[in-house]
């Protein structure tokens, strides 16, 4: 992930100035142990400012208003009650080429600050610091023990002490090129390291995007550029540090990442606000989405291989009941001919009621014809009452595994991280399971009071542009069949196979054609565990004819008056 620099700091700082000074605090809201967001409101306009002190992916920008859920953390509260309602006056950089910038509150514009609000972008040593007048420490987003360090504890109640300075050279937009040259070239070595090596202030990714503008490969050795290679660089070089000076800046996306200096860009933003908001909210949520969909996915294989073990077990001891009837009999046949039978006998041969064949039935010895019989009978009895014991505890297992198959199928579905969409469908997923009992979370909120609607279905038009919606997830199926559903609409699902409930929305008086009905069969194919099939079973019948039986799992629905078609799932990608 690449980390905020210097200059994208400086960058995103400048726009800020412009457009949210003065502002005032109106709230304050903790999203995660490493995020707040601050509501701040100009005359213009109200945003939320985000300031994150995480490892990977410390920022502060301009972002996303916050969820509705209820913020349980002591850090945003003590910072709301300390600033609500004063005036954010100033955003100040510490000291020159630190990655620290100082966020001034006061009562009103004009007066002095108040209090110090201090956010080091600084990789795992990230922190957001409030102090009062007198950089007396209130609080921390990170207390530092003297224990974990002695250089610069962070704790409660001592003086705030700013960031160990920079030690090595800083760049300046008045050194002459022969002098920046002969600094870096003073040891042989890759260009890009030589840069980073030589001067304060410079990232990776921005030396990458410098050396890339000056069409130089960052291996190539400081004494293999020739004078035009070093005059391109230098011109790069100069660019960068004016637009330092101006607080004029390029922010787009880069094919590895962004720049906010134009070189290597892909597509422009249109300012770095957009940029870091987008960019890191998405990186951080492929990060979730990759570890949730792991433990969702384990956790379903782990529980399915148990069901899949009990329901084998139950099938088994069917099986053995399938001779209860043999048991009755033998008892009929040995009752039939008691005298045939003979003490001590341990094997009695009798012709068989209705084919008249030998029928060899295994005695035991200590006991007589009858007592044999009764045995036999009793063996019949306890068969038959294991039958009516174990075929409901089966349906059970079986009904559990065939859930849990339409769970896993609805993961299957969510492959990749795209969107935001992606990961809310997973979320609601998990919650799913928690709602079930087959996850544990302590931070799990019921959500079945809270009914929002749901809007991130999968959505397509047929050829003749009638709309398509598709569920991702079991809620999402329960809220497309039972809610969005109207009268006229048609619905489809994969025959007797896991996947998602799919929805042809139609006006009164409107006939789908054989196009429109084909390409809604190949959806639900494809949308369903059969995506690899060549052809698929797909029914579809009117939403007043779907049912949920009483007590059913989520997403678990029955039909009748369904017609067939066979859906064509290779096909989906080409329509």
């Amino acid at each position: 992930m690449q980390p905020v620099d210097f200059t994208t700091l400086t960058s995103a700082c400048s726009e800020l100035r412009a457009y949210w000074l003065p502002s005032r605090l109106e709230q304050v809201y903790q999203r995660d142990r490493y995020t707040i967001s601050i509501a701040l409101r100009t005359l213009k306009q109200r945003g939320w400012l985000e300031i994150s002190w995480h490892p990977q992916a410390a920022r502060i920008c301009i972002g996303d208003p916050p969820p509705r859920s209820p913020d349980t953390f002591t850090f945003s509260q003590q910072l709301v009650h300390q600033l609500g309602g004063l005036a954010l006056i100033a955003i100040e950089a510490i000291a020159p080429w630190e990655r620290a910038i100082d966020l001034q509150f006061a009562r009103r514009p004009g007066e002095s600050a108040l209090y110090h609000l201090y956010v080091e972008i600084m990789g795992k040593y990230s922190n957001v610091i409030l102090t009062d007048a007198n950089n007396s420490i209130i609080t921390a987003a990170h207390q530092v023990s003297e224990q974990q360090s002695s250089v610069r504890p962070i704790q409660t109640g001592q003086l705030y002490e700013f960031p160990p300075k920079l030690t090595g050279p800083v760049p300046s937009l008045s050194e002459p090129q022969a002098r920046w040259q002969e600094r870096v070239s003073l040891v042989p070595g890759a260009i890009k390291r030589q840069i980073i090596k030589s001067y304060s202030g410079l990232s990776a990714s921005l030396v990458d995007s410098m050396l890339l503008a000056a069409s130089i490969a960052p291996e190539t050795t400081t004494d293999q550029l020739n004078s035009d290679d070093w005059q391109k660089l230098f011109e790069r070089w100069q660019e960068w540090l004016q637009a330092l000076d101006v607080g004029k800046f390029q922010p787009a996306w880069t094919a590895t990442g962004y720049t906010v200096m134009g070189w290597g860009a892909v597509a422009p933003v249109k300012d770095t606000q957009t940029l870091l908001n987008k960019y890191y909210t998405d990186q951080l949520n492929q990060q979730v989405f990759a570890q949730l969909r792991h433990q969702l996915s384990q956790k379903l294989n782990n529980i399915l291989a148990k069901l899949q073990i009990k329901a084998q077990a139950f099938k088994e001891r069917l099986q053995q009941s399938d001779q209860a009837d043999d048991y009755r009999q033998k008892a009929d046949l040995l009752m039939a001919n008691l005298q045939n039978w003979e003490p001590g006998m341990k094997e009695i041969t009798i012709p068989d009621f209705e084919t008249g064949e030998p029928v060899a039935i295994a005695l035991q010895p200590d006991k007589n014809g009858v007592q044999n019989a009764q045995n036999f009978y009793k063996q019949h009895q306890k068969l038959k009452r294991a039958r009516l014991a174990v075929e409901p505890l089966l349906l059970e297992v079986q009904s559990e595994i065939d859930y849990l198959e339409q769970v896993e199928a609805a993961i299957a579905q969510i492959e990749n991280y795209e969107t935001a969409e992606d990961l809310q469908a997973l979320e609601e997923i998990r919650d799913e399971l928690i709602g079930q009992k087959y996850l544990e979370d302590p931070q799990y909120r019921d959500r079945s009071t809270n009914d929002t609607a749901i809007t991130n279905f999968h959505r397509y038009r047929t050829p003749n542009g009638l709309e398509i919606l598709i569920g991702r997830n079991n809620r999402q199926n329960d809220q497309l069949t039972f809610r969005v559903a109207g009268d006229y609409d048609l619905w489809f699902h994969a025959q007797e196979i896991p996947g998602s409930h799919l929805l042809m929305r139609l006006e009164p008086g409107t006939v789908p054609d054989t196009d429109d009905l084909q390409f809604a069969a190949n959806l639900a194919a494809y949308y369903s565990r059969a995506r690899q099939s060549d052809q698929v079973p797909v029914v579809y019948t009117q939403p007043k004819y779907v049912y949920k039986p009483k007590g059913a799992k989520p997403g678990i629905a029955i039909y009748k008056q369904e017609r067939i078609l066979w859906g064509k799932p290779q096909l989906v990608n080409s329509q």
